[in-house]
């Protein structure tokens, strides 16, 4: 499939230098820290892009670990799509130079979707973790001031209604369905297309007034319920009866087919999911906890979120903690499953910290939200100078108190809420703010992606300054 060979350099490259197209100054020192730890950080990407290969050295060439690496960073740093990527890489003559394209042709959108599928989570980690350590080199960074806090990042579903999850399975497994029968037009099995019933009782519950619910939204969802059943035994007995016949189709055929019997097999079991969660929730009255609940089948790992946003008290995702220090680097993030409690994460925090830096910072900060009794001495006794975490409930000792009027106290909630600007720029510039990408495996790597390009972008401006200077030891 790829070779991974290093480009060997055209005279369109070196006829492109001598007509001094040059880089804008960030991008060009994120050009130069990629070269410098080029050997470290594309060991990890190139083994990910052969996982998997049964002869990586056989087969057509493809893009290069170096190209794919400066490709889905540059996508980040921009919030662009793979598709815009590919055409603003084309058009770009230092975009070109950037991502070590040059003068040869550009692959399509879809060869940098797969390449950056092929990435782990893990290793997206090791390379925040180099460009962390590279930064404490240069002196930018000294990880001895950190703010902590926590957000969300949506994924790329649809607010979640019974009927909406009823209709999506509905559509989903009878145009999988279909697609089956396209492939085996003799099946004896026969398909009866309920889509146009289910979207209407779909619709019409969607449409009742407050007072029709009380009489009417009980007896509109039976009838969609029982439409979704039927179409569960119909197409389970379709995927049944070409699953029979695969062993005497053509290879290819069969291939095809075994996939879409998998694909209703999925698709089937989260349908059952939701039926039993409608039918407890609607029919029966019961209460569902939103941990139990299904909020897609296209990304059944999305959890309910509620952080008492009056805007938004309801998202739905991933809720990520994110440690931040003063130069604006992520020195630590994490995406956590459901939707845990802020003071959970100080300990385990911490743990990594010492583990990774050798030392405790000389400052944590963070909301009120983080705040324990155990949590403040585990910081005290970790050796952490400040910690700033302020109080919340319960009647304040005068000791503590005081200490939260001190002045050192009130510079370090200043310093702390420094992050809450920083994840503005990642929803906001760097695309956190919803990922759009499929499967839970995807998401964290997509947050891995976002932190690296904040944290090569936040390192490349610092060397790029004129008047920068090295943090004090």
């Amino acid at each position: 499939m790829r070779r991974l060979k290093h480009r060997q350099r055209s005279f369109a490259d070196l006829e492109l230098e001598q007509q001094g197209v040059r880089l804008e100054p960030a991008l060009a020192a994120i050009s130069t820290l990629l070269d410098r730890q080029s050997r470290k950080l594309l060991k990890a990407v190139a083994q990910d892009l052969r996982r998997g290969l049964k002869q990586a050295s056989q087969g057509r060439d493809g893009m290069s670990a170096e190209q794919v690496l400066r490709a889905l960073v540059l996508k980040q740093i921009k919030n662009w799509s793979f598709r815009e990527l590919r055409e603003r890489i084309a058009d770009g003559l230092t975009l070109r130079e950037f991502t070590r394209f040059g003068a040869a042709p550009v692959p399509q959108h879809k060869a940098f979707h797969r390449a950056s599928a092929r990435l782990t989570p893990a290793t997206v980690q090791a390379l925040n973790a180099a460009v962390v350590e590279l930064a404490i080199a240069l002196g930018v960074e000294d990880a001895r001031r950190v703010r902590m806090d926590t957000t969300v990042s949506e994924t790329d579903i649809h607010f979640p209604t019974d009927s909406g999850l009823l209709w999506d399975s509905v559509r989903v497994l009878t145009r999988t369905a279909t697609r089956i029968l396209d492939e085996l037009p003799e099946l004896p099995a026969r398909l009866f297309n309920r889509t146009r019933a289910a979207r209407r009782r779909m619709q019409e519950i969607h449409r009742l007034t407050r007072r029709e619910r009380q009489s009417l939204q009980v007896p509109k969802y039976r009838e969609l319920l029982t439409i979704t059943t039927q179409v569960l035994t119909n197409v389970r007995a379709v995927a049944k009866a070409a699953r029979a016949v695969v062993p005497r189709l053509p290879f290819e055929v069969a291939l095809r087919v075994e996939g879409l019997c998998e694909e209703i097999g999925h698709y089937a079991g989260l349908a059952d999911r939701v039926v039993a969660q409608t039918r407890r929730r609607v029919v029966e009255g019961a209460q569902v906890a939103a941990t139990e609940k299904l909020y897609s089948i296209f990304e059944p790992h999305t959890a309910l979120i509620m952080r008492g946003k009056a805007n938004k008290p309801v998202e739905f995702g991933h809720k990520l903690f994110l440690a931040e220090s003063r130069r604006g680097l992520i020195l630590d993030y994490q995406v956590l499953a459901g939707n845990p409690t802020d003071e959970g994460h100080v300990k385990p925090w911490l743990q990594r910290h010492l583990k990774r830096f050798g030392a405790a910072p000389d400052l944590a900060a963070g909301d009120r939200g983080f705040y324990s009794p155990a949590n403040v001495d585990d910081l005290r006794a970790a050796g952490v100078g400040l910690e700033c975490l302020p109080q919340r409930g319960g009647t304040k000792t005068p000791e503590r108190a005081a200490y939260e009027k001190s002045r050192r106290f009130k510079q370090g909630q200043k310093f702390r809420a420094g992050i809450e600007g920083r994840i503005s720029v990642l929803a906001r510039g760097r695309g956190m703010r919803r990922c759009r990408l499929k499967g839970n495996h995807r998401f964290e790597l997509f947050i891995g992606l976002v932190v690296l390009a904040n944290n090569l972008l936040v390192l490349g401006r610092h060397l790029a300054r004129k008047q920068w200077r090295p943090l004090a030891a």
